[in-house]
């Protein structure tokens, strides 16, 4: 059921990727920045099981930040693409910032949400400072190799080299310094590399099936299809 389930939320993912950008063109692409690493980092918090090893939730949305940023190297070039990246740090530091400040309320006799709230932001400074620290080297780490990628594979039929070439190596970096930065010594080490190699492989997964829409986010931009601001 689990493995449905993640098949599914790929496909929603990317179809809501496509919906914002078509809808709103480059603004709808800087606005699932922010929703994406929000919702990553809360559902990161839950420990799944897929295709028989474990796993974190989140692995997913958070992936959609490299499609994004190679549609924004892909169709408008790199300064677009790495303010995406920033404006990706300044969701993360305002999600923290604001949910811990959050958990310092006294909350009444009749709350119920406090515990909850707890479970899943009480960990949120650690994983802001993974978070942060895979995300910068990861992301930046991919707007440089796709568009050096670019320069040495230009054409349309190329774009799967430039997509999937950036984007592996970035994930593997970013799921390294996560991984170590925001689980170590919360879980067994062999749990920890379980995490990290299922993490990575699932990445890896959400590279190669995202090459389509890109594809089809170029062809929309080709033909005049997206709104310019």
């Amino acid at each position: 059921m689990n493995e449905l389930l993640w098949l599914v939320m790929l496909v929603v993912n990317f179809s809501f990727i496509l919906f914002a950008y078509r809808k709103f063109g480059k603004l709808g692409l800087y606005a699932w920045v922010p929703i994406s690493i929000i919702i990553a980092n809360v559902q990161v918090v839950k420990s799944v099981d897929l295709f028989g090893v474990a796993a974190t939730l989140g692995n997913i949305v958070y992936a959609t930040g490299f499609l994004v940023t190679d549609i924004l190297s892909e169709n408008y070039g790199k300064r677009d693409a790495k303010r995406a990246v920033y404006l990706g740090f300044f969701a993360l530091i305002s999600l923290t910032v604001l949910m811990q400040l959050a958990l310092y309320f006294e909350p009444n006799a009749f709350d119920f949400a406090q515990a909850s709230l707890e479970t899943i932001f009480g960990i949120m400074p650690r994983i802001l400072l993974g978070s942060l620290a895979a995300y910068a080297a990861s992301q930046l780490h991919d707007v440089w190799a796709y568009n050096k990628l670019k320069q040495k594979f230009p054409s349309k039929g190329q774009l799967w080299i430039r997509n999937n070439g950036s984007t592996m190596i970035s994930q593997l970096i970013d799921s390294v310094l996560f991984t170590f930065i925001a689980f170590y010594g919360v879980f067994p080490m062999e749990v920890l590399w379980e995490i990290l190699l299922s993490t990575y492989i699932l990445k890896f997964v959400v590279a190669a099936a995202d090459t389509p829409f890109l594809y089809i986010a170029r062809k929309w931009h080709e033909e005049g299809k997206i709104p310019e601001d």
